[in-house]
């Protein structure tokens, strides 16, 4: 007992100190029935290159990577998507489906644990990002995602683009219909799925000890403190927003669990997907990442201002892919229903090019 304790002691640590990635998703629902799914992309190391969105035809092959090369489980999609990259790879940490399927990986480190490679089971097995892309290209729905698990097997491989850096992930499935889980691998492959509480998502621990953990905020409330009279004295809050002191403002996954979460369930009525969508953004503001709170001033990468690099929120019923990036906070779009995924070749958008935030100068001439 002591043993595992001093364990997951040390992995609590590892994920709580890491300076890599600190992502942070959530959901919202509008009056209409629409569903958004949002989130940031935090990765502190260098310029991942995750503005540069890949698009993937309806009918495309897939071969699955393994530690003995392009060997693994094989596969024609039927779904076309879209999907972020990363230092130039064909999958990132987020994309949706033209069904409006959306998943999303977010960092695990300490918890992760993929199955061991098998050659023998080489024909079902799959990496990270292979497993993304196999659920984008081949599901419609969440239902449809769980009831083809046991068919697959993922399996970790190292991939020296990333600088060597490891790669535990958990996901996040979402689909039109508002059913949302979260999926974990650990203990050597073991699937361990859970209801997304209220769509919110971040790193580790694991999202039980998450759920556990919102037992220590139940003061927090959406309506103000009251005011109370000690001896002759009136203390009164101090101003608005005193319904939620207390609430947690650092950026280790626990307590941004916990913001996430808070802010969700007081999400002001939403009137449609436009309304949620934007709705979202603002919420996630809230949990960008500059440099300097995350990394030593020291060993500060040169090359990205923030460690925030891209937010996207998904319109999944709609099918619209929105994002802002840490080279241009204006919202973008990708309508995945003016595309023709059957003919339409795979391709990369790239709207980052000149790297420069751009400003509308409304300045009155005299």
């Amino acid at each position: 007992m002591k043993n595992r304790l001093s364990a997951l002691l040390a992995a609590l640590f590892l994920s709580l100190s890491s300076a890599a990635q600190a992502c942070t998703g959530l959901s919202l629902t509008a009056a209409d029935g629409s569903v958004v799914v949002g989130r940031t992309v935090e990765w502190a190391l260098s310029d991942a290159q995750h503005y540069r969105i890949a698009l993937f035809p309806r009918t495309r092959k897939y071969a699955a990577l393994t530690p003995d090369g392009p060997n693994g489980m094989q596969w024609q999609g039927r779904y076309g998507f879209v999907s972020m990259t990363a230092y130039g790879q064909d999958y990132g940490p987020d994309g949706m489906n033209e069904a409006g399927l959306y998943v999303g990986m977010y960092y695990l480190p300490g918890f992760a644990e993929y199955a061991k490679y098998d050659r023998k089971q080489a024909h079902r097995s799959l990496s990270v990002g292979d497993f993304m892309q196999w659920m984008l290209s081949s599901f419609k729905t969440v239902d449809e995602v769980l009831a083809h698990l046991d068919s697959v097997q993922v399996i970790n491989v190292d991939d020296p683009r990333f600088g060597g850096a490891a790669q535990p992930f958990h996901w996040k499935i979402s689909d039109p219909d508002g059913k949302s889980v979260v999926l974990e691998l650990v203990e050597g492959g073991k699937i361990k799925i859970y209801d997304a509480f209220l769509g919110v998502i971040t790193n580790a621990p694991t999202y039980d000890w998450h759920l556990t953990n919102l037992r220590n905020y139940l003061h927090l409330s959406g309506n103000p403190r009251a005011s109370i009279q000690l001896d002759s004295l009136d203390l009164t809050p101090l101003g608005a927003g005193s319904s939620l002191l207390g609430l947690p403002g650092d950026f280790t996954p626990p307590s941004r669990f916990i913001r996430a979460a808070a802010l969700v369930a007081g999400a002001r009525p939403l009137s449609d997907a436009t309304d949620a969508s934007f709705e979202a953004f603002r919420m996630l503001d809230s949990f960008n990442i500059p440099l300097g709170a995350t990394v030593r001033r020291d060993a500060m990468p040169k090359d990205i201002p923030g460690a925030t690099q891209i937010t996207t929120v998904s319109d999944l019923r709609n099918r619209v892919y929105y994002f802002h990036t840490m080279f241009n906070r204006q919202v973008r779009k990708i309508d995945l229903k003016r595309i023709d995924f059957g003919s339409i070749r795979q391709q990369i958008l790239d709207d980052d090019t000149d790297r420069h935030n751009q400003v509308r100068d409304i300045t009155p001439a005299n």
